[in-house]
């Protein structure tokens, strides 16, 4: 699936903001929502197709909403929608923001591509009780049949993969600890809360050596099981995105230990290098091929090739840990080492929004008052 837009009202410092991720229009939606098999017939829905970015910056100074954002996204997708945070009573009390002139809301279009490849139309997902502009009863209704329709596909059939990094992320000296991977590394959950801002959930250590001590694991164990065939696909993936993550700095993917169980890395002179030796933004590189991988691997276990499938993959503040050299070569290393996912990437940094191409960068900016408002390139 691929995000096309969202717009937030009276969530956070947004009264009524919307960002678009997509470039073209889409086909009209039939009269009402058609469940998923039913004939919807192209020649009625339009010849304009839309085209998500592959890649969304979103740029502004901290405090002007950019986490506010992605976490409002997290909880306003297709097989997971709840209540976005409430506007800021208190501040509009003191007279820094507008009163709400409504209840907090949120409104998202997803293209939902290979999850539902005949579906020319995006669907709406919002936030629960929110009312589109003009939407009779009778489509609001529809159309939340069709949200809760999609939602029980997603809880039940797999797919509809979003996978956030928060930018209070960090990297503990903990041990690799491998534990019932159908638990852990081959489930994706949808309704897998992604936090943003909290972090004492965002030490990535573990989960990361889970994902790369596990990839080698099943693919010896697997090595001439044909049953087990898709680990083996795995696990060459993992090096593939591993390799690509590391080239910058020197070292190539070597692997994990026999005798540690923990991820290691070679540099070029074949010095041995172990996963928390590494530098730091490696590390953080590292977590964001082989995390987004994992779940991408396990909402689509038996694809033939992981890397190329879809995914929304939201980094919070990409440039926190990054070394000011790197920032100008984060968006290509993230676009080859995956190149299907759609990255949504916020940062407050000016180098790397202007090293992107201005109609990928979307600025976040205060209007006159307190309220913010959106628009496309650096200079917005």
């Amino acid at each position: 699936m691929r995000l096309v837009s969202v717009r937030l009202r009276n969530v956070g410092v947004f009264e009524d903001t919307t960002v678009r991720l997509a470039d073209g229009a889409a086909a009209p939606p039939p009269t009402a929502p058609l469940s998923p098999g039913d004939d919807e017939g192209d020649d009625d829905h339009g010849s304009e197709v839309l085209a998500p970015r592959p890649v969304t910056v979103i740029f502004g100074a901290d405090g002007i909403g950019k986490t506010t954002l992605l976490t409002a996204l997290a909880v306003t997708r297709p097989g997971y929608a709840l209540p976005p945070a409430p506007y800021p009573r208190a501040a509009a009390a003191i007279g820094t923001a507008t009163p709400p002139d409504g209840p907090s809301s949120v409104v998202t279009e997803w293209l939902l591509g290979e999850d539902d490849p005949e579906r020319p139309h995006p669907l709406v997902v919002t936030s629960p009780s929110a009312a589109l502009d003009g939407e009779t009863t009778e489509a609001a209704g529809a159309r939340r049949r069709e949200q809760a329709l999609f939602d029980r596909r997603a809880q039940n059939d797999g797919g509809f993969v979003f996978v956030g990094f928060s930018g209070a992320r960090w990297f503990s000296r903990t041990a690799n600890m491998l534990s019932v991977p159908e638990r852990s590394v081959l489930r994706y959950d949808v309704r897998h809360a992604a936090s943003f801002d909290d972090p004492t959930r965002a030490d990535l250590t573990r989960e990361t050596k889970q994902v790369l001590s596990y990839s080698a694991i099943a693919r010896a164990l697997a090595n001439q099981r044909e049953a087990y065939a898709h680990l083996v696909r795995f696990d060459a993936a993992v090096r593939e995105v591993v390799d690509v993550m590391l080239e910058p700095f020197g070292f190539t993917y070597a692997g994990v230990s026999p005798l540690s169980l923990e991820p290691e890395a070679t540099d070029k002179a074949g010095r041995v290098v172990a996963f928390d030796a590494l530098p730091r933004p490696a590390r953080h590189l590292v977590a964001f091929g082989a995390l987004s991988l994992r779940a991408m691997f396990a909402a689509y276990p038996h694809s033939e090739d992981p890397r190329e499938r879809e995914a929304v993959v939201a980094i919070d503040d990409i440039e926190a840990q990054q070394d000011p050299s790197m920032l100008r070569m984060l968006v290509p290393l993230l676009r080859h080492a995956l190149p299907n996912v759609q990255w949504l990437l916020t940062t407050s940094s000016t180098a790397l929004a202007m090293s992107c191409d201005p109609g990928v960068v979307v600025a976040l900016r205060r209007s006159e008052g307190a309220s913010v408002e959106a628009g496309e390139g650096v200079l917005h």
